[in-house]
């Protein structure tokens, strides 16, 4: 039977081996073990898509359309997704309200200016309460929690390394991944291949393979 002498260069070279088996293949998801392969792709503001129709905005008002949906959904996020830590979903909420304060506020005056315009200044706040509690609505989710979460905690995440006036460029990159992100997604463990899995080869450790100064002699390295 081969006897393994725990000696510093043989320890090494097996824990080289295993670091490389592991290393490249790590998972990039937090709450998948594959990446859930959800519909992305840049949006404008009047894509059905993005939420409500508000049909004869402006492209600014569209752009505040988007920017507002993406807030929503983010904050929808906050609440529901504390139940994971690494995504930081209060924290990173809080903080991008900060960092884009003013474009949000951008975004409040001229959709609530677009439901005053088309409905009244009176009617037109009741609209725009009822456009915003339904768009919370619609953001919220049970089935397909982890995939949402997994998602806006990255939008929140991206969001905060934007300067201040860009929040509208997050959301047309990422809404159409928010809202692919409310269908229920699953981690595809059945698929896993063990054959895809590298097989590193491994030095002899039997003691005769190593001369005295724990030198691989030439003989076992072919």
């Amino acid at each position: 039977m081969a006897r393994f002498l725990k000696t510093p260069m043989r320890t090494a070279a097996l824990l080289t081996a295993c670091a490389a088996l592991t290393a490249p293949h790590m998972a990039s998801a937090q709450l998948f073990l594959v990446e859930p392969a959800f519909a992305k792709g840049p949006i404008d503001g009047s894509d059905p898509l993005v939420g409500l129709p508000i049909p004869g905005a402006t492209a600014e008002e569209q752009r505040a359309h988007l920017v507002w949906n993406l807030r929503s959904g983010l904050n929808v996020a906050a609440l529901q997704c504390q139940f994971s830590p690494y995504l930081r979903s209060v924290d990173n909420y809080n903080s991008l309200l900060a960092h884009h304060s003013g474009e949000l506020a951008n975004a409040y005056a001229a959709l609530t200016g677009y439901f005053k315009r088309v409905h009244g200044p009176k009617a037109g706040m009741k609209s725009f309460d009822d456009y915003s509690t339904t768009t919370y609505n619609n953001f919220s989710t049970m089935q397909a929690q982890y995939g949402f979460c997994q998602v806006a905690g990255s939008i929140a995440k991206e969001a905060l390394t934007h300067p201040k006036g860009e929040l509208h460029l997050v959301a047309a990159n990422r809404m159409r991944e928010l809202r692919s992100s409310l269908t229920p997604a699953y981690d595809r463990i059945g698929t896993f291949n063990p054959g895809a899995v590298p097989i590193i080869q491994l030095p002899p450790l039997q003691a005769s393979c190593w001369d005295k100064k724990n030198r691989l002699k030439k003989n076992c390295s072919g």
